[in-house]
């Protein structure tokens, strides 16, 4: 680490550093968390997945919207960034029927204030991606707002550029995605303001830690799907009686050879890139 780069915070995954006014350099972590506990096992690269997948989708969608990567250090985990005033909410965009948007669905007709048509079935796709914003929550689970409260926290017309932005990046991403064989159920945006006040994607974008990816040669609406993500790791702490608070169990070495190649799986699907190579040469998913 640069000697001049100074350390300003820690999330759950990432480190971030500041190495000057106006940059700062994100460090990915091969750490992982279920249940919003960090684990005491880490899973070998799956910081490099993040980073790469990250700047290979950057890369691809910036003519939406610009983003705050600058590099990726040699690394692989390392993100030289813009520094920006990011937006107190989670731009949330989903494009099925999953998680707590299936539990918010079966008890309402509705999800964050959308109201959807009867008889969906759990994992259906949604007649049109819908946007649910969210608080960023500091520890636990981020919470579903409604575009009312999103509106007072960033403003009517800010909310919309960011709608718009949000629900653009996704279309574009799951058409991408899906002639590789990955369906993206939903995922989450970070934006933040630059200098001048222009919008910019910040944070890190479409990875196994802020999607849902589901394999699309296995999809069968009706049931929860087989996902790119923590699945080993959750499945595995389900069945140790772990209360679900800190400390986490340690994993097995077959659960963590298990996810590393789930994140891996999809960092190449998506990017067409070998992993080995990435890891050779991060600065490949910029081309």
């Amino acid at each position: 680490m640069p000697e001049a780069a100074t350390h300003v915070a820690s999330g759950k995954v990432r480190e971030i550093y500041a190495l000057d006014d106006d940059r700062l350099l994100l460090v990915a972590s091969d750490r992982i968390s279920t249940f919003d506990v960090v684990l005491p096992t880490e899973i070998p690269d799956k910081g490099r997945v993040l980073t790469g997948l990250s700047g290979f989708w950057f890369t691809l969608l910036r003519e939406i919207v610009p983003n705050h990567m600058l590099a990726i250090r040699e690394d692989g985990r390392s993100m030289e960034c813009r520094r920006l005033e990011m937006l107190p909410i989670e731009c949330v965009v989903r494009g099925y029927l999953a998680g707590s948007g299936w539990k918010d669905y079966r008890g309402s007709g509705e999800v964050c204030g959308h109201r959807l048509p009867t008889g969906l079935r759990e994992s259906d796709r949604l007649p049109e991606p819908i946007f649910t914003p969210a608080t960023k929550a500091q520890t636990g689970h981020d919470e579903n707002i409604t575009r009312e409260r999103a509106a007072e926290l960033v403003g009517e017309e800010r909310l919309r550029e960011a709608e718009d932005v949000s629900i653009r990046l996704y279309s574009a991403a799951v058409e991408h995605a899906l002639a590789r064989g990955i369906i993206i159920a939903d995922t989450k945006f970070e934006l933040g303001l630059d200098a001048g006040g222009a919008l910019v994607l910040g944070d890190e974008a479409l990875t196994p830690d802020s999607s849902r990816f589901w394999p699309a040669d296995a999809y069968e609406p009706g049931r929860a799907q087989d996902s790119f993500d923590k699945q080993f790791v959750r499945d595995y702490c389900e069945t140790t009686g772990w209360d679900k608070t800190p400390p986490g169990p340690e994993l097995p070495d077959d659960v963590v050879a298990g996810t590393r190649a789930k994140y891996a799986d999809a960092f190449e699907r998506l990017t067409g890139i070998p992993f080995d190579r990435y890891l050779e040469h991060p600065a490949v998913v910029l081309a």
